[in-house]
């Protein structure tokens, strides 16, 4: 039987609580942010500084702090994990992460790469070795520079420039050098690690280096299982009530890895209003009620990120998610109000940010979203942001 119920009023405050994102629950800095979040999603350069910023006590100073933990502290890193997605991580939660979620990427990654290296017909009768032996000239090229973007290795390693097909007979078939997949693997397997990008902080162009020479010692070694279970308990402290499909999701995981991992971590179950939800057994009692808040999330958001698609995000996201949605389920800049999205934003070319409220939300809140959409803009300064996957309301606010 469920313990008890958890109705959408509670959710929301928990989530403005545990998610910094209620005025007395800001973060001092985004290591703490990352963590509470179970990682920051990487995959667009911009969310990760941005995400931060919106849950720092000092928000102006976010670019900066982000910049120094993640290329001066190394107190943040950035890495292949769930849902073979890039995540920006404090450093022991990135541990957990490459032993849960990495670790099985990397071998399917290698597995993909000979096989389009095989079919290339570039690597003659042994295509794993032949890529061993490209691996083995890419590390030591990148050895000797110390730190490298992938074009100037494949200035030192000539193979590195081999092409391959990918979705070969299909209408997608494209060719792509193995430079990016070498390095993917090879990340993977926690052998290299990205460091500071090619531009600002808005650049997706990123050097590389051996993960020993970023890393003293690299990361702890954690038994998979392990592995698993804290990090779904990591995540149902932030993100529970959940279900293991949405675990599943989120992770990448088979169903039977996160029921697994679930039961591991000592869930109990809660009624929720789509129906059954789980919480860690020490996190049952009622959350208290947070002040009101306004905040103006990224594209690619964690907190707009951390359920699966479908009616468990009702609670959050109403009925605006053809708007805020990409059609293969990426979420663009959101607006939101007291646990839920109201509404969405977007950089003009100008640099002004420009937001769209879908529902109303009264004269006091709308006006501290005016006040927060100025400051978000203060934040940005002069870099222009772009999110990776548009949406309809993103593109219409952009011009």
């Amino acid at each position: 039987m469920a313990v008890r119920r958890i109705g959408v009023e509670e959710r929301r405050a928990r989530l403005g609580a545990r998610h910094h994102l209620a005025g007395t629950a800001k973060a001092a800095d985004p290591v703490e942010v990352a963590g509470s979040l179970v990682g920051l999603h990487g995959t667009d350069p911009a969310s990760v500084f941005l995400a931060a910023a919106a849950r720092l006590r000092a928000p102006d100073a976010g670019i900066d702090a982000v910049w120094r933990a993640l290329y001066d502290d190394r107190s943040l890193l950035r890495l292949l994990g769930m849902r073979r997605t890039v995540f920006v991580l404090p450093i022991e939660l990135a541990a957990v992460v490459q032993a849960g979620c990495t670790r099985a990427i990397a071998v399917t990654e290698r597995r993909k790469l000979v096989r389009f290296v095989a079919e290339s017909g570039a690597a003659g009768p042994d295509p794993a070795r032949w890529l061993a032996e490209v691996e083995r000239d890419t590390l030591t090229a990148l050895a000797a520079r110390g730190e490298a973007l992938a074009t100037e290795l494949s200035a030192d390693v000539p193979a590195l420039r081999t092409e391959v097909v990918l979705a070969a007979g299909t209408r997608n078939e494209t060719r792509q050098r193995i430079s990016s997949r070498v390095l993917l693997v090879l990340a993977a397997e926690g052998r290299i690690v990205r460091t500071r990008p090619r531009g600002s902080w808005v650049s997706s162009q990123y050097r590389w280096t051996p993960a020993e020479r970023w890393l003293p010692g690299g990361l702890p070694d954690i038994p998979i299982d392990a592995a698993r279970a804290e990090l779904a308990r990591r995540w149902l402290a932030s993100y529970g009530p959940g279900t293991v499909a949405d675990l599943r999701w989120w992770t990448g995981w088979t169903l039977g890895q996160a029921r697994g991992a679930v039961a591991e971590a000592g869930a109990v179950e809660v009624e929720v209003a789509e129906g059954t939800g789980l919480v860690l057994p020490d996190d049952v009692e009622p959350a208290p009620a947070t002040e009101p808040w306004v905040a103006l999330l990224p594209g690619l958001d964690p907190t707009a990120m951390g359920w699966a698609p479908g009616a468990g995000r009702a609670w959050y996201l109403g009925e605006h998610g053809p708007v805020l949605f990409d059609r293969t389920g990426n979420v663009g800049p959101t607006v939101w109000c007291d646990g839920r999205i109201v509404g969405g934003w977007a950089q003009r070319p100008d640099g002004v940010v420009a937001y769209r409220l879908l529902e109303d939300i009264g004269a006091e809140a709308t006006a501290a979203v005016a006040e927060q959409a100025d400051r978000l803009g203060k934040v940005i300064g002069e870099a222009r942001v772009t999110p990776r996957f548009g949406t309809p309301l993103h593109r219409e606010l952009s011009g």
